[in-house]
């Protein structure tokens, strides 16, 4: 299931639209999604998003309303056993995306965070920094998924690192593209692992990009917590849109 997260459903055009064209193109059931808190009624919203949804003949919709609050919207995923989401964010202000962002931290599966300017996704061509860090593998999937079922063309963006580890992540992800036979080229950066995707967010705009895939931050430390952690800072500086995905460590174990 492609899943929308909805706020505002006056405002959820892009949004909508987005998730729609997602739903099409990777051949899943559409999902509309609302929590409602603070004892608002969930009927009237339920029949805002109904609207929406009969206007969809060819893609199957379920329209979910939930009672249980945002920070509930890892499980309610896992639930609903959705594989893609998107999260319309109407609100800009640090502290209302911050909130978005730890609500989607148990997410296993990656998400697009739609702010108020969103426009709906056109991913052509698809941006990916690759770090030195291990779970940079898990951009494979996400990025062969949208060469195959959009024709994106895929840029692998390599951290300009010392060592080799952002390069053996490299060829693991080219070897996974070459087996879709997904359009894709491999460019150093100017930029080492702690600036590589800042490298990527700028050039994503200059070079008309459609989107970018970027990791999620492990964990948040203390300079995360007082001033945000870097998605925060990307997605508020980004042009285009970014694709998040959680580091899974239950994939990852420590050896000898």
């Amino acid at each position: 299931m492609v899943l929308l997260c909805v706020h505002h459903p006056a405002t959820a055009g892009a949004a909508w639209e987005t998730a729609m064209s997602l739903a099409r193109h990777f051949k899943k059931t559409l999902g509309l999604l609302a929590f409602v808190e603070g004892g608002t009624p969930a009927e009237p919203f339920r029949a805002e998003l109904q609207q929406m949804a009969d206007g969809v003949g060819d893609v199957p919709v379920r329209v979910v309303v939930r009672c249980d609050g945002f920070d509930a919207l890892s499980e309610v995923c896992e639930e609903l056993e959705a594989s893609f989401l998107l999260v319309q964010q109407p609100d800009g202000r640090p502290r209302a995306l911050q909130r978005t962002l730890n609500a989607c931290r148990g997410l296993r599966i990656p998400y697009l965070i739609c702010g108020a300017g969103f426009a709906p996704l056109c991913p052509d061509k698809v941006l990916v920094p690759i770090t030195f860090l291990e779970e940079e593998y898990e951009k494979a999937q996400f990025a062969s998924a949208f060469g195959r079922f959009y024709g994106s063309q895929v840029l692998l963006l390599q951290a300009n690192d010392y060592g080799s580890k952002a390069g053996r992540t490299v060829e693991k992800i080219r070897a996974l593209l070459d087996k879709f036979q997904v359009a894709y080229r491999v460019e150093r950066a100017r930029g080492d692992s702690y600036r590589v995707e800042r490298e990527a967010v700028r050039r994503a705009g200059d070079e008309d990009y459609g989107l970018v895939l970027l990791s999620a931050s492990r964990d948040y430390g203390l300079d995360d917590l007082l001033f945000g952690p870097k998605e925060r800072h990307l997605l508020r500086r980004s042009a285009v849109p970014i694709l998040l995905i959680n580091p899974r460590g239950d994939l990852y174990a420590l050896c000898d």
